[in-house]
């Protein structure tokens, strides 16, 4: 009776990995293990010895497990079957790990900050963002990683391997996930929902970062000037602003990037390639995120909120401008008259006041136009189309602009308050004007008695008074004024009873 309890004791023991004895210790880290096997597996990572090499490329492998699971990469072998959605893996572990997609199970948890994952070997990378832990480290360029995958990944930048093929389109990958990232632009499939918006997205990270306009988090902190950004490509992007370096050198124009993506989307201007293409009206954009943020005209989503005055914007660069309204920034300079901008964009147009470029030309009557935009308004004087429309009067309008200052007399907002004397005005050009009460400023001249005037329509009210014009005449009596007002009173003669 003894030695069967004894045999039982052994036997839960042996269950469970946390009671079973570990007599073998690795004398290089000391981590212990309860089986020889297992602990010369382990010692391999200590050695790199790889005594398992696959007979058709070459590769080496620890285990033979996985030089096992690296074989069905070549033969496309997938005999593990999800019964949720079909979709089939070449290893069981990523079955059960990719079962959790559907059942939103994450046993895994974080000690240190709660968060919860859905396979180990995620929670064990997750955990070297804490501890800073980078034991994978290249032999060619010293570079650390804090997984292995990402620096088998890394290596292929130094050899140019690219043994993952889309049997689609041909195009080939440095790592696997890019691969199956790539084949949702060929299917449409966006496995990944966002829980607050309902948005979906083909890849796990889109949504990660998609999420963050919702809770306004910006994990990303330059350690220069401070600021924070919502992308890690943000943060990259803007980190050359301090350095100035610009490494990658277009081969056509010679004009320098940044990144390289920046040198490839910049390249299609000179190819004229625009391979995203809208599905709802078949417009072609030259970048992806073109293309999304046009999708944004089709949806009416406006995803970006200022929390100063609650307006939405569907880009993230156009908040980031709207903000400098309240904030005053203008950081963009022009070389020739000092004058600042809120946004390069509008210094780009400015510079063509000094240098006279009016690149766009009505094809109707021939005018010149320093914007698009401009030209664009103007074509409606020739169509007489009036696309705004106020949904309360009904009252239509050529320009968007001249919408939304016609919706104030209705909400009565006025966003633009004087920071003398606190007025606030429904139009940043009435403010504009008002500020000049306080600095006494007349900026326009007449160039006939040299008075000044703080308005231009003013002046242009005032130079009548020289040139004796009245071109407003009275279609009663015939009788011509110099002003409109003046006539508008004039006319009540005619009309009093």
């Amino acid at each position: 009776m003894r030695n069967y309890s004894l045999r039982m004791s052994n036997l839960i023991k042996s269950k469970n990995p946390d009671t079973r004895e570990k007599p073998y210790s690795c004398d290089v880290c000391g981590k212990s293990f309860s089986r020889r096997t297992h602990f010369t597996i382990h010692k391999r990572i200590h050695t790199g010895k790889k005594p398992y090499q696959c007979d058709i490329c070459g590769e080496s492998f620890s285990r033979i497990g996985h030089l096992t699971s690296h074989r069905r990469s070549h033969t496309g072998e997938k005999p593990y079957h999800c019964d949720l959605c079909d979709k089939s893996f070449s290893e069981k572990s990523t079955l059960t790990s990719h079962k959790r997609i559907h059942t939103g199970e994450k046993p895994y948890h974080c000690k240190i900050c709660g968060k919860s994952f859905s396979d180990a070997s995620h929670l064990k990378r997750h955990t070297r963002i804490h501890t800073g832990e980078k034991p994978y480290h290249c032999d060619i360029c010293g570079k650390s990683f804090s997984c292995s995958s990402h620096l088998s990944d890394h290596k292929r930048i130094h050899t140019g391997e690219k043994p993952y093929h889309c049997d689609i389109c041909g195009k080939s990958f440095f790592c696997s996930s890019n691969l199956s990232k790539h084949k949702r632009i060929h299917t449409g499939e966006k496995p990944y929902h966002c829980n607050i918006c309902g948005k979906s997205f083909s890849g796990n990270c889109n949504l990660t970062s998609h999420k963050r306009i919702h809770t306004g988090e910006k994990p990303y902190h330059c350690n220069i000037c401070g600021k924070s950004f919502t992308f890690k490509s943000q943060l990259t992007n803007h980190e050359p602003v301090h350095t100035g370096v610009k490494p990658y050198p277009c081969d056509i124009c010679g004009k320098s990037f940044s990144e390289n993506g920046s040198l490839t989307i910049h390249k299609r201007v000179h190819t004229g390639e625009k391979p995203y293409r809208c599905d709802n009206c078949g417009k072609s954009f030259p970048s992806n995120s073109h293309l999304a943020n046009h999708k944004r005209i089709h949806s009416g989503e406006k995803p970006y909120h200022c929390d100063i005055c609650d307006k939405s914007f569907s880009q993230s660069s156009g908040l980031s401008n709207h903000q400098r309204v309240h904030s005053g920034e203008k950081p963009y300079y022009c070389d020739i008259c000092g004058n600042s901008f809120p946004c390069n964009r509008n210094l780009s147009k400015h510079r063509r006041i000094h240098t006279g470029e009016k690149p766009y030309h009505c094809d109707i009557c021939g005018k010149s136009f320093s914007e698009n935009s401009n030209l664009t308004v103007h074509k409606r004087t020739h169509t007489g189309e009036t696309p705004y429309h106020c949904n309360i009067c009904g009252k239509s309008f050529t320009t968007k602009s001249h919408l939304t200052r016609h919706k104030r007399i209705h909400t009565g907002v006025k966003p633009y308050p004087c920071d003398i004397c606190g007025k606030s005005f429904s139009q940043s050009c009435k403010l504009t004007v008002h500020k000049r009460i306080h600095t006494g400023e007349k900026p326009y001249q007449c160039n006939i008695c040299g008075k000044s005037f703080s308005e231009g329509g003013v002046l242009t009210r005032h130079q009548p008074v020289h040139t004796g014009e009245r071109p407003y005449q009275c279609d009663i009596c015939g009788k011509s004024f110099s002003r409109k007002s003046h006539l508008s009173r004039h006319k009540s003669i005619h009309t009093q009873v």
